[in-house]
């Protein structure tokens, strides 16, 4: 192999895999929050995991980017292993798409769609006119990529003698995809160079079909690696696909010559046969497993047994593999995370509630001992949102973003509100002072509409509900207005002489401070109302 031959080798991968990559991410910018809103769906139940995993997996054009979600998800509690498994078997699905495009013969017009893609991306009028050109340079590049590798594995015509051992073993074609794509941790390029051999002529259709085997059990690594680190439910999500992939490897090998003579029947082009065989091996093993998934799931977990490590206090849905795997699902990590801190927001409220009402010590320590944990999740919310931002997000994945880093700042607030009555709580304590029992009884009036437009907006935040969105708005108005009504009341009872005057001016501040906990809640409901404009619901 002359070093020209070698370098149109290395190029064409390289092309190959920058292609794909390019593709990849236009179709994300593309989809935008649809594939943020898929990505959120991935924990139903196997059979629409397997659809909705192969369709990401189309999206953003990597079965080792949805595993690596799997993993993190699994990890994360966002799925159990039993939803994630049909994800991962959906993502096996989703991969061969790529294989089906290579195998097209579009080589003539391959740099036409490059250069046609080139000059609508430096003069698209808008971001989607240019990522629709980035997408068709990527799509050309996979065969320009082809291309160069076919041109330079040209020298192996005539010495099929050096595949000989890969007829007469086929494990050791197996072993070979297995290694490369390990090695490369790209299996479209694994499958790209297996094409193009097969094309040269230079791989019978056999030796072919048991690389591609190799490949699916090589992709594998990156879940693995994902896992390291994780929690044992990660592992158990890795196991999952690393198992998934050499029981059907072993079950195929034995038929192989069979299927062999089966995927010849569906193409008369070799480069068509191996995109087909890899296409009918993946949709077969998942068709087989499906309705053994529940037994597969459980035979995992007892070899890989739990931990039992509960989830740590910090932040737990901030995986930084997803910065890499999916921006947009990292963005969907930050709106998790903010949901589950306004849970704790909420959890200091009710704490609140019970100081104030039963004087109770030990729920104001425990609402000062949640204020940390606040601060802390917001400093990691904020720092996550800033590193996912710079990754070049489409213009809804960015609003999105933003509206969610800056409601991570109410959520904040309302926890330092709750901070505030707990110390105005203590200061009456400590200076021997008592609400009045029609004070107590305001008290919890303005308290429980206070408590109604914070659940609201953490369940609208959860469901992307507008509707519940718009009756927080509609809350926050009679907060404003009982506020007013109340602080009148009070002012005028401290006039007649019927309260103390100490615990007065505490009630108002008291007052005050809901009144701002609406105001905030009110700011997160339109962040809902945000993301119902970008759907074009609102």
């Amino acid at each position: 192999m002359s070093l020209k031959d070698f370098l149109q080798l290395v190029g064409g991968v390289g092309l190959l895999i920058y292609g794909i990559k390019i593709m990849g991410e236009a179709l994300q910018d593309l989809a935008g929050d649809r594939l943020r809103r898929l990505i959120a769906h991935l924990t139903e139940t196997p059979v629409r995991g397997v659809a909705v995993g192969a369709l990401v997996t189309t999206i953003i054009q990597s079965s080792s980017a949805t595993t690596v979600m799997v993993v993190s998800f699994v990890h994360a509690g966002l799925m159990t292993l039993y939803q994630g498994f049909g994800v991962i078997m959906g993502a096996n699905v989703g991969t061969t798409i790529t294989a089906q495009l290579i195998a097209f013969k579009v080589t003539d017009y391959a740099l036409l769609a490059v250069a046609a893609g080139a000059v609508l991306n430096l003069t698209g009028k808008n971001r989607r006119q240019k990522q629709l050109g980035a997408g068709l340079v990527g799509f050309g590049l996979l065969f320009v990529g082809m291309q160069f590798m076919g041109n330079a594995m040209s020298f192996l015509k005539g010495r099929a003698d050096l595949f000989l051992p890969f007829r007469q073993h086929p494990l050791l074609g197996v072993l070979a995809g297995a290694g490369v794509t390990m090695l490369v941790q790209a299996s479209s390029a694994t499958v790209g160079l297996t094409m193009a051999m097969a094309a040269q002529g230079l791989l019978p259709l056999d030796v072919a079909i048991a690389i591609i085997m190799g490949d699916n059990i090589g992709t594998t690594i990156t879940a693995v690696l994902a896992s390291l680190g994780g929690n044992r439910s990660a592992k158990q999500a890795a196991a999952c696909h690393v198992l998934f992939n050499v029981i059907g490897t072993c079950i195929l090998m034995p038929l192989l010559p069979l299927y062999t003579h089966l995927v010849a029947l569906t193409s008369t082009d070799v480069a068509r046969q191996v995109a087909n065989a890899h296409s009918i091996f993946n949709i077969a093993n998942t068709l087989f497993f499906l309705p053994f998934v529940g037994p597969y799931v459980r035979f995992i977990q007892r070899i890989l047994p739990g931990d039992g490590k509960a989830q740590g206090a910090g932040a737990q849905y901030l995986d930084r593999k997803l910065i890499v795997a999916s921006p947009a699902a990292a963005v969907n990590a930050v709106r998790k995370e903010m949901i589950r801190l306004v849970g704790l927001a909420e959890e200091m409220l009710q704490g609140c509630r019970k100081a104030v009402m039963e004087s109770d010590d030990k729920q104001a320590a425990e609402v000062l001992g949640t204020e940390k944990l606040v601060n802390e999740l917001t400093h990691d919310i904020v720092r996550f949102g800033t590193e996912v931002g710079q990754r070049g997000l489409s213009p809804d994945l960015s609003t999105i973003l933003n509206a969610c880093v800056s409601g991570v700042g109410d959520i904040e607030r309302i926890g330092d509100h709750s901070t505030n009555l707990i110390e105005m709580y203590e200061f009456m304590r400590d200076h021997k002072l008592h609400f009045t029992p029609k004070a107590l009884e305001e008290f919890e009036e303005m308290f429980s509409l206070v408590d109604q437009a914070v659940c609201k907006s953490a369940a609208a935040l959860d469901k992307e509900d507008a509707v519940l969105a718009r009756e927080v708005l509609e809350l926050e108005d009679r907060i404003d207005a009982m506020e007013r009504d109340l602080r009148a009341r009070h002012i005028e009872r401290l006039n007649q002489g019927k309260c103390q005057p100490g615990a007065g001016v505490v009630f108002i501040d008291i007052l005050s401070n809901l009144e701002r906990v609406g105001d905030h809640a009110h700011n997160l409901a339109c962040i809902v109302l945000d993301l119902a404009r970008i759907r074009g619901q609102a």
